[in-house]
């Protein structure tokens, strides 16, 4: 008896010395709710599984549950889940009936709009895989897109016309269908008129759907890299249910809530977070075709929304543009859900709109390493208990603070950080739990270079996701930087190789070096290009022209550093570190300075004048 006692009071003496009892006194409601959340997860997720569930046949459970429920709003626009299933059945009908056979894929390149998921939805039904291309890709990175995913054909916007004349040479054989958006568009030479081909298709139910497995590919979503192109990252039903099922289980969402979606549906926090909850759980989901920070709350109002989700710099755009209380009044939106909401705006965004619950996410669309805050914790991007790494295996590890790369100690194991010290984030793999496997891209060697062996122990593999973090002492995590050469800006993975490849085709025989570079007031990092001009011929105009061209507007840099000296390594490779260091900061760098205008859509000089206006939030960036 008096060795149980002594060993009690022994362990209470640790937890007091050691500051274990305050991080529990202040954690374990956090904990206790996350426990009874995440079993609830895994419960259905497994579930699910054990079903052989799609994720048309839980949209079919749903529709039967409520048919004439509001699925989707879009403008002025209603559709019931009846009226989805049935769209979406004319178009699987559809495109068997042209040939389609399961596991061939059709990319699909369109504006936001209900018929964007019926069109993804409906191929599924017949096993047809939809890669979600990036409307914003022209030229080559668009080109690749399609390749990549072995596309047989391309489903396009009439909007989107231009891009495919453009292209057409490179991409002969496919077949073409241009879905008009705007009917007063022509029909290009070649192309089927998908939308009066779907007039006439059958809405009957599609035999196919029995035949689809928890583990087959749903979709393509694309994700930059360090590689230059976009990359096509596999997405499975299964991981489909996880990514939509996470946010709703661990939320406090219901099938009564109306979400406001104003992101790309090419993304998967459009696509699957926003979406899925119609599709998965029988939401009300509502559609908007471009987002608009003056149009956010007018929108939630007219829908009548209660959840609301927003990416990066959303809610920094939605702050700046609200004049007056008038233009919220009366929204009834108590929860918003995303990732990128910036610990310095966090605080007056939920006091000033009178938010309720904020549900900050991390994770990559292809990545296992997925961390969600459930406590509304203001900067916290998820937590993950200190003692409960062994139930959730996501880890950080000491890495080279340039390159990224993990430091190894004298067993060749990778070191765990401490908490309040940075590392990069791995997630142990473990395709026999969906939390935990890595489907990966449909490039394979793509899918090789995220994988890191021998991390902690000989034969085990981990993701990796590329992106350093820190932890504190309960256990929050908290988002620090991307590492190698890639940056985020205006919600978007920018890769400086795709850049530097478009400028050395544009300004040839100049070496150029990109990097992401720190702005006051925004989210992430803006591009900055360093060229080196030593024969004094460059043509900015020029160069932003090509850039326009051949690169979507968030990538196109908004700097440009003209050098006449070039500092090199002894590897002839310019020093990025020192460029990055200098930035544009006009007491450090001597060299023209140009800055992009993006109303003006060229470069203009950039001056003393410009640099205060930039570092008061002035600019239009």
């Amino acid at each position: 008896m008096w060795v149980v006692l002594l060993i009690i009071a022994s362990i209470i003496i640790y937890l007091i010395k050691s500051g274990w009892l305050d991080i529990l006194k202040k954690t374990y409601k956090r904990d206790l709710r996350a426990v009874h959340r995440f079993t609830r997860l895994n419960w259905t997720l497994r579930c699910w599984q054990q079903r052989q569930l799609t994720v048309v046949k839980r949209f079919l459970e749903v529709t039967k549950k409520h048919p004439e429920k509001v699925a989707f709003r879009f403008e002025d626009d209603v559709w019931t889940f009846r009226q989805v299933d049935e769209y979406s059945n004319k178009v699987a009908n559809y495109f068997k009936q042209e040939g389609f056979v399961r596991g061939e894929t059709v990319a699909l390149y369109l504006e936001s709009r209900p018929e964007y998921v019926c069109l993804w939805l409906g191929l599924s039904k017949i096993g047809v895989v939809t890669a979600l291309i990036n409307t914003n890709l022209v030229s080559d990175p668009f080109v690749h897109s399609v390749q990549v995913a072995e596309s047989k054909a391309i489903i396009y916007g009439s909007g989107y016309s231009e891009t495919i004349t453009n292209v057409s040479k490179k991409l002969s054989g496919l077949k073409l269908y241009q879905f008009h958006e705007d009917l007063k568009k022509p029909l290009l030479n070649g192309s089927v008129d998908l939308r009066a081909k779907l007039e006439e298709s059958s809405p009957n139910y599609v035999k196919d759907i029995a035949e689809g497995k928890t583990r087959d590919k749903v979709l393509y979503i694309y994700t930059s890299g360090t590689t230059g192109l976009p990359k096509a990252a596999v997405i499975t039903n299964v991981r489909y249910f996880m990514l939509t099922m996470g946010v709703y289980s661990m939320s406090s969402m219901t099938e009564d809530d109306v979400v406001y979606d104003p992101l790309p549906l090419y993304h998967s926090a459009g696509g699957i977070l926003g979406v899925g909850q119609c599709l998965l759980n029988g939401l009300t989901v509502a559609i908007r075709k471009k987002f608009s920070a003056s149009n956010f709350w007018k929108d939630c109002i007219k829908y009548r929304c209660t959840a609301a989700q927003y990416i990066g710099e959303t809610c920094r755009y939605i702050l700046a543009s609200t004049k007056d209380d008038k233009e919220h009044d009366g929204h009834s939106v108590k929860i918003i859900y995303g990732n990128g909401l910036r610990p310095q705006i966090w605080t007056k965004f939920v006091t000033t709109f009178n938010i309720e619950e904020v549900y900050e996410f991390y994770g990559a669309t292809e990545g296992n390493t997925n961390l969600i805050n459930i406590d509304s914790t203001p900067g916290a991007i998820g937590f993950v208990p200190r003692y409960a790494h062994l139930l959730y295996p996501v880890a950080l590890v000491k890495c080279d603070s340039l390159t990224g790369e993990p430091i190894r100690n004298e067993n060749g194991c990778c070191i765990h950080c401490k908490p309040n010290e940075a590392g990069v984030l791995f997630g142990k793999i473990n395709h026999k739990k969906a939390f935990f496997s890595f489907s990966g891209y449909a490039d394979p060697k793509a899918t090789q270079k995220k994988i890191v062996q021998n991390v902690f122990k000989k034969g085990d593999f981990y993701f990796n996701s590329g992106d350093i973090l820190e932890y504190d002492d309960y256990g929050y995590y908290y988002f620090k930087d991307r590492t190698g050469d890639t940056f985020r800006w205006k919600g978007e993975n920018v890769s400086t190789s795709e850049i530097e490849a478009v400028i050395s085709n544009t300004v040839e025989l100049k070496d150029a070096v990109v990097f992401g570079v720190e702005v006051p007031h925004t989210e992430g990092k803006a591009g900055m290009v360093a060229i080196v001009d030593l024969t004094e011929t460059l043509n900015i105009n020029e160069l932003s022209e090509g850039l326009r061209a051949h690169l979507p507007g968030y990538a196109i840099p908004l700097f440009v550093r003209v050098m006449h000296s070039v500092p090199m390594t002894g590897t002839y490779k310019l020093k990025k570190k020192e460029l990055r260091d200098d930035g544009y900061d006009l007491n450090k760098v001597t060299d023209k300075i140009y800055f992009y205008n993006s109303k003006e859509k060229q470069y203009v000089r950039f001056t003393p004048e410009l640099y205060e206006k930039l570092k008061e939030g002035k600019l239009s960036l």
